[in-house]
């Protein structure tokens, strides 16, 4: 799928994301992970700002996303909380920052749209201290063999519909790029992955 139609995608969900931010259902595992981000922060495909509820009043958000109207409502709830945050329209897959730039990056739910995954992860260990950490929470193909292929049924018509893969493995996806995997928590019948990296 082109970019430009990807961007619409998400555009036109950017209101139901929004929302979603009074009644998340993925709230306890948003805490249960990000609540560790620190320092200066990046997060990927930032979106409405669902994850500013669980982050720290100390620490320096850069948000990054490829969707004018996900920035828009990004930059409104921001205005919210204590942290400074700073928000750039940018695909993550083009973008660049230097070398060991950030304390912490933050994904979630993102790599079911990148075209190239694996090279998004190195771009990460590129952009993480070394001391740094990656924080990932992501939905993918799950361990029940019923769902499994359920999920890989549904991959056409969600792709076109919303652009988000339904049946990447991402533990894989996660052991072929270049960083260090230090813990892995599934739920949800193994179909959400939270997982704890950082580079190597």
């Amino acid at each position: 799928m082109d970019q430009k139609t990807l961007i619409k995608k998400f555009n036109k969900q950017a209101e139901k994301y929004d929302k979603r931010r009074k009644n998340d259902p993925m709230s306890r595992f948003r805490r249960r992970i990000f609540q560790e981000a620190e320092g200066n922060v990046l997060e990927v495909a930032i979106g409405s700002g669902l994850n500013f509820p669980f982050y720290r009043r100390d620490i320096e958000l850069t948000g990054v996303d490829f969707s004018p109207e996900m920035l828009k409502k990004a930059a409104h709830a921001a205005k919210d909380y204590p942290f400074q945050t700073t928000l750039i329209q940018n695909d993550v897959e083009r973008v660049d920052f230097d070398a060991n730039s950030f304390d912490t990056i933050v994904s979630s739910t993102s790599f079911c749209a990148y075209q190239r995954p694996v090279d998004v992860l190195n771009k990460f260990q590129k952009w993480c201290k070394p001391e740094g950490k990656i924080l990932m929470l992501e939905h993918g193909i799950s361990d029940n063999k019923l769902l499994a292929g359920m999920q890989k049924m549904a991959d056409p018509l969600a792709v076109k519909i919303v652009g988000c893969h339904q049946n990447r493995n991402i533990s894989a996806i996660v052991k072929n790029a270049d960083m260090k995997l230090v813990r892995e928590e599934r739920y949800l019948a193994g179909s959400l992955y939270l997982i704890w990296a950082k580079p190597c």
